[in-house]
């Protein structure tokens, strides 16, 4: 459940893309063009996208309970930041370019084909996602980096009655030290002569 996740915060960033390319392209009369393209089924989607992003947060909740604890088991990611937010911008533009496809198909009042896709200010369905994907992208690496400094922290911290790891060090070098002359017999004399 913990690897899908994120997955869930994808039907938001879709619709994010979808509703903010159509206010760019149309501003104050962006709702009248949505129901006027067939676009009126959305309102009954977002319920369900709302209850994908409680998971969402729920999982997060449950993965900070779990690095306050110290248990942290994060895999990094093997992007760096630049790459995930590309990937992240490439995949809300093709769910957008399936989605507008699909629309074509089956919705009643919207434009098939390429002019459905990229006509009417379609075209700013891109800039929209690479804006809604970088902000996917922070909310993936700073999701992880939160959960990891919170677990690095608390394993420094120590509870009480939880136990705390001691590292062993080596040995200082052993400098002895001089002995003190009347302890070794050293004095430069001998000892008072007994009165037997």
């Amino acid at each position: 459940m913990r690897r899908l996740a994120p997955l869930a915060l994808m039907p938001a960033a879709a619709f994010a893309v979808h509703w903010l390319r159509y206010w760019l392209a149309f501003g104050s009369r962006a709702g009248a063009e949505l129901q006027a393209q067939g676009h009126s089924y959305l309102h009954s989607v977002v319920p369900w996208i709302v209850l994908l992003l409680a998971l969402a947060a729920g999982v997060f909740l449950r993965a900070l309970g779990r690095a306050l604890g110290g248990n942290c088991s994060l895999p990094r990611y093997t992007l760096s930041f630049g790459a995930l937010w590309l990937v992240c911008a490439f995949s809300l533009a093709a769910i957008y370019t399936s989605q507008e496809f699909l629309e074509g198909l089956f919705a009643t009042g919207h434009p098939g084909g390429l002019i459905g896709i990229f006509g009417y200010g379609g075209w700013w369905a891109f800039p929209a996602a690479l804006a809604v994907g970088l902000v996917l992208a922070a909310v993936f690496q700073g999701a992880r980096w939160v959960l990891r400094e919170v677990a690095e922290w608390n394993r420094g911290c120590s509870a009480p009655g939880r136990r705390r790891h001691v590292v062993a060090r080596a040995p200082r070098a052993v400098v002895p030290k001089p002995p003190v002359p009347l302890a070794g017999g050293w004095s430069g004399r001998g000892p008072p002569a007994c009165g037997c």
